[in-house]
This record gives structure tokens, C-alpha cells and sequence, in this order.
């Protein structure tokens, strides 16, 4: 098994998608549209086949609350810790918030946390070996 997509709501498609897509290499798909429903999304496709869904609904508006049950994050493998380094400094450099700067965690991982346009929480790893 593994898993197929994550889907994230948003108020901004392209906007959401244009990040994804610049930032972390991913291909759109063509937008869907479902008037009846009043919902569009996309599918982003990483290189390795893994994918986010980003949606939006015109009765979906506001952000979940910061402290709550259920996702937390998703992490992205970028490769080496200096791959980490690096692309966390640019992300902040092209205004992206970073939450946690690269460092080891207490399990062993190298990793940065940064937030995407919506305030999604993205763990930006290095291999573990």
C-alpha cells in the first residue's frame, strides 16, 4: 500500500497551485470544474508519483483552527541536509514563512517546517539512511 494523494481545501486555486508547482516541481493537472457543486480542483503531481489535490468550494471559506485533531503536517523528501538548508534559506528568501528552521529532531530526522500559501505546515526532510 502507499498512499495516492492528500487533498487540502483552499480560497485561491491557482494561486496554491502556482506555488506547489514552482517551488516543488510539481505538473497541474487540468482544472476541474463541477458548477452544480460550485467545485474546482487540481491534481499535483510529484515526480515519484505522489499527489496533493487542492480544492475549492464556494461553502468552504474558512481556515481550520491551528490547535485541533487531525493533520498536522506532510513532509517532503528534498534530499541531503544541505538540499534542506538550501531550499528552506530560498523559500525564506522568496517571502515563504519558515515555522522551524533545519535542524535534527529528537528522532533522528534532519528537517525544516515551513507553511504553504494557506498556512498548511510542510516538513521539507532529508534522506535517512
Amino acid at each position: 500500500m502507499h498512499i495516492d494523494h492528500i487533498a487540502i481545501w483552499t480560497n485561491d486555486l491557482e494561486q496554491l497551485k502556482h506555488f506547489y508547482v514552482k517551488y516543488f516541481g510539481c505538473t497541474a493537472s487540468e482544472r476541474y470544474e463541477n458548477p452544480q457543486k460550485q467545485f474546482s480542483s487540481y491534481f499535483l503531481s510529484f515526480q515519484d508519483g505522489a499527489r496533493i489535490e487542492i480544492m475549492k468550494r464556494s461553502d468552504i471559506t474558512k481556515p481550520l483552527d491551528d490547535l485541533r485533531t487531525g493533520l498536522a503536517h506532510f513532509a517532503l523528501v528534498v534530499g541531503t541536509a544541505d538540499e534542506v538548508d538550501r531550499l528552506t534559506a530560498f523559500l525564506e528568501k522568496e517571502g515563504i514563512t519558515v515555522e522551524g528552521y533545519p535542524r535534527t529532531t529528537g528522532d533522528g530526522c534532519y528537517e525544516s517546517v515551513i507553511l504553504d500559501l494557506d498556512g498548511n505546515r510542510i516538513e521539507l526532510t532529508a534522506h535517512n539512511h
